[in-house]
């Protein structure tokens, strides 16, 4: 290797970390020829000597489109270990690898693909190489992300390498490969090619610009390669040289490079038949071995390989384009095992339409979409598209395959179907797809209220159609737009009218949450009173996702909490971690009903699991919750980070539901911080119609915050003022927030001769779990008390808030409570740490589980990471606990949990 110390370095340093237990995951990315699959060879090398076992694949054009085509090869050397994985890790493997009819969940096939790994690591380290990154099949890139960012605490590094920088890079580490300098460039030209004329040596170097292949490979065919070196571009240079490397060898070898170049995947023996096929007589492995000496093509095994992609590329398109389809159709008359491969070399053996071609291809998509095989369907469809002439049917075709891609999270696939659709060929269910499909995609900021009425227009025409389902997905997401996006009340009029229009079950769980959505004040007390009749099936995520959601957003956050709890259940269970990080959302309300360190542990996984799998409105929400979860805490450098990352991120401007929650969290800081004026300004902003941070629904959860800030600023008959419309409101909207936001301010700005009734009649109102806002209401009602010179009285409020707040986990106000119980006199222990300021989120869920006696691999299936990240972890939690083993762990937590602050009582009055 000349030229790349600095990367073998890197790289080295990458397999002794492995070596020692700590994985990771890099990309190696640069221009086609930069030298990628050189350096993995060097490295597999190293690794090899180093005592590693090296697993391969690499991504082969035609089969971008198999689904876990790549993965499969990459697991054969550890293939054996499957036997001892569990049965659902088994079931999972063998439905991804054809063995059963239906295909199973991205994620539970990566966590099974991370189990299998594991074992095998821990007997030897583990190098996976994966090349040419861009053509993996999506299925088996998917499983590669999950499997990357999961190799931290195992012996296990994944390298990938491809001529393109991932945006969404699935990796930790990236190492961009640059041309060679000119030094480096001149040593390796001369090493390969030391007796070149001069002038051809400095036309070459200049050429080549420091292309590693370039300075190898263009020596080796400088003759009719020269005169055309000023015009080409580098590939074609290079394209061109390799092409006619293949003018010295035989035909029969050429043929033999043509059927391989159409199907690389191919086993040897198919192959050379297809090879004797075309050619007309028996070709051999004699023909093969002349690919290899003419250094065309390697031999991995029995298996033969192009050195170079570019290969491939060269003698696929120098071909004429009769042996091309002659090639093709040869290969689709011996794939009858392999039926997807026999439709694709049958399509692309066909010039021109054809209509029963197409057909079948669109019956094969039908059958694999029935048999959960979504990843297969779509390539056939795209497939079909091209082979039919009516423009209507093909742009459905397309609509119909980008909306499978969605549902297996491929976007770049999903944008590649729609740039070829024809929108002037949309017909009504088919333009209603495309909405649902581009709702997935991308949730732009801008035109709202524009976006919400083309939507619920095109439901209207769908449902006309006779498309109900596509009606109902569509009219739910521009429901969902207007609680994210706050769309005005024309819009929000619009989409329940349009629900009206299809006499809808009232009782159903997406009908609640439409109208939830759009119209709460309006419906939100009969959406509440259906909700209590309604007993949904524990394991049927969607419906529970549809009542959690429908209650979160009108305030009604036990019930809510409760639904997406359950629904959370089941997505975990199913390995369906985009959905899961939905219902996850659930960490919001969690907060409000002071369980903070529940509402850590969710929000942190939640987010891991939005950024993986690109659930960006949803990576909002929770990265809000996280920040509201850290002001709570008291860890003020941590909130105003989260909430700096938060505002940074390019929707944020233009989603109302989650800038309310940027500017609670902010307003909190600001009170606790001691600036009570400021605070008080930052939340009168969420209650201004026409400032960004303003939610017309969700800006009540600030009520109480609010009240705060206006006692502590002087500002309380102003705050009467901003709330007047609250009591009418919380009539026609009796959900927990409402509740709790009147009782709460009704108490908290009370004038002195009123307060004490109020106070009891707002503790009496609030709902028993809100336990949080109980709690403040103590300590409002303990200093009210405290300036009536009621000290002996204030200390029972004050002492019920301290203890809430010291289990709550909310430092700041657990301060207060403490301050105001010594001016009553009473002195506090000093407050004992919280559990969660001992562990991090995960490090907690994964120490509440071991307590409760799951094991390694019961916690990792749960939490979606290794047995041994799980023991990992828990090696590392034991000496913070002051424990030296499991079995201890159960009571280490109680004691934590459970310890009170000490108090004493002096007797001595306290001030103001």
């Amino acid at each position: 290797m000349i030229g790349r110390d600095k990367e073998l370095r890197t790289l080295r340093g990458l397999l002794a970390d492995t070596a020692a237990g700590h994985g990771s995951a890099l990309l190696i990315h640069g221009a086609a020829g930069v030298g990628k699959s050189a350096l993995l060879r060097t490295v597999v090398a190293d690794a090899t000597q180093g005592g590693f076992k090296v697993l391969r694949t690499s991504g082969v054009e035609p089969e971008q489109w198999l689904p876990f085509a790549a993965l499969q090869l990459l697991l054969q050397p550890v293939a054996r270990g499957m036997k001892n994985l569990s049965a659902p890790h088994r079931l999972a493997l063998s439905g991804a690898f054809g063995a059963r009819d239906s295909e199973p969940e991205i994620y539970q096939v990566g966590l099974a693909v991370l189990e299998l790994l594991a074992d095998a690591a821990n007997r030897q380290p583990l190098l996976l190489l994966v090349d040419d990154v861009q053509w993996i099949d999506s299925s088996s890139r998917d499983v590669l992300k999950f499997v990357a960012r999961r190799t931290r605490d195992l012996a296990v590094q994944v390298i990938a390498a491809a001529r393109i920088h991932y945006s969404e890079s699935y990796v930790l580490l990236d190492l961009p490969l640059e041309p060679l300098g000119p030094t480096a460039a001149a040593e390796l030209l001369d090493a390969g090619a030391p007796d070149l004329p001069l002038p051809l040596r400095e036309l070459i170097l200049e050429r080549a610009a420091g292309n590693p292949l370039a300075l190898v490979e263009l020596p080796k065919a400088v003759q009719g390669v020269t005169a055309q070196m000023d015009d080409l571009p580098l590939t074609q240079r290079l394209e061109d040289a390799f092409s006619a490397r293949t003018d010295s060898v035989s035909r029969e070898c050429r043929t033999f490079l043509l059927v391989l170049a159409a199907e690389p995947a191919a086993p040897l023996n198919l192959l050379l038949e297809v090879s004797s096929r075309l050619f007309g007589s028996a070709v051999s492995v004699e023909a093969v071995q002349e690919a290899v000496d003419a250094d065309l093509v390697t031999l991995v095994g029995y298996t033969p390989e192009f050195r170079h992609p570019l290969m491939r590329t060269a003698i696929y398109t120098h071909a004429t384009l009769a042996d091309r389809l002659a090639t093709h159709r040869a290969l689709a008359s011996v794939m009858d095992d392999t039926p997807e491969r026999q439709l694709a070399h049958e399509a692309a053996a066909t010039i021109g339409p054809d209509e029963e071609l197409a057909a079948r291809l669109e019956r094969f998509a039908d059958a694999s979409h029935a048999r959960g095989k979504v990843a297969a369907a779509v390539p056939a469809l795209r497939q079909a598209a091209d082979l039919v002439l009516d423009a209507q049917r093909r742009t459905g075709m397309l609509v119909r395959a980008a909306e499978l891609s969605s549902e297996i999270n491929d976007r770049i696939s999903v944008q590649t179907l729609l740039d070829r659709t024809d929108m002037s060929a949309l017909g009504r269910v088919e333009r209603a797809r495309l909405m649902v499909v581009s709702d997935n995609c991308a949730f732009e900021p801008g035109e709202p209220q524009r976006r919400i009425q083309d939507m619920v227009t095109a439901a209207a025409g769908a449902f006309d159609a006779g498309a109900g389902d596509v009606a109902e997905n569509l009219l739910w997401r521009a429901a969902a737009r207007c609680f994210f996006q706050d769309g005005d009340a024309q819009v929000r009029a619009q989409a329940a009218a349009e629900l009206d229009r299809w006499n809808p079950d009232p009782d159903a769980p997406h009908v609640l949450t439409v109208r939830a959505y759009t119209q709460p004040y309006q419906h939100g007390a009969d959406v509440i009173a259906r909700l209590d009749g309604i007993r949904a099936n524990p394991r049927d995520g969607r419906v529970l996702h549809f009542l959690g959601s429908g209650a979160m957003v009108i305030g009604d956050l036990g019930r809510a909490a409760h639904y997406l709890d359950l629904a959370a259940a089941a997505w975990r269970s199913q390995g369906r971690l985009g959905l899961l990080a939905r219902s996850l959302a659930a960490s919001w309300p969690q907060v409000y009903l002071g369980q903070l360190e529940r509402a850590r542990e969710e929000s942190d996984e939640g987010l891991a699991l939005a950024e993986e799998t690109g659930e960006w409105i949803v990576w909002l929400g929770l990265k809000a919750t996280a920040g509201l979860v850290a002001v709570l805490r008291g860890e003020t450098e941590q909130a105003a980070r989260v909430i700096r990352e938060l505002r940074m991120h390019s929707l944020f401007p233009g989603m109302p539901f989650v800038t309310v929650m940027a500017q609670q969290a902010e307003g909190l800081l600001a009170l606790f911080e001691g600036r009570a004026m400021e605070a008080y300004d930052v939340l009168t902003r969420a209650f201004d119609p026409v400032d960004p941070h303003y939610h017309s629904v969700s800006h009540w959860l600030l009520a109480p915050d609010l009240a705060d800030a206006a006692v502590a600023a002087g500002t309380v008959e102003q705050a009467r003022e901003l709330l007047a419309d609250l009591p009418e409101l919380a009539g026609q909207l009796p959900s927990e927030m409402m509740v709790v936001a009147h009782a709460y301010t009704d108490a908290v700005l009370a004038p002195d001769d009123t307060a004490e009734e109020r106070y009891a009649a707002a503790l009496a109102a609030l709902p028993k779990h809100w336990t949080l806002s109980r709690a403040r209401l103590h300590l409002h009602q303990g200093r009210w008390l405290r300036r009536q010179r009621r000290n002996v009285d204030a200390r029972h409020p004050l002492r019920l808030a301290r203890d809430e707040f010291d289990r709550a986990g909310a430092q700041p106000w657990a301060e207060m409570a403490r301050e105001q119980l010594r001016a009553t006199g009473e002195s506090s222990g000093r407050r004992h740490a919280n559990t969660g300021e001992q562990l991090s989120a995960q490090e907690m869920q994964i120490a509440v589980l071991a307590s409760q006696g799951l094991s390694n691999r019961e916690i990792g299936q749960r939490l979606f990471i290794s047995h041994r990240t799980v023991g990992a972890h828990l090696y590392r939690i034991y000496p913070r606990l002051g424990i030296t083993s499991r079995g201890k762990l159960a009571a280490a937590l109680a004691a934590l949990h459970d310890e009170q602050p000490t108090s004493d009582v002096s007797g001595t009055a306290g001030v103001d």
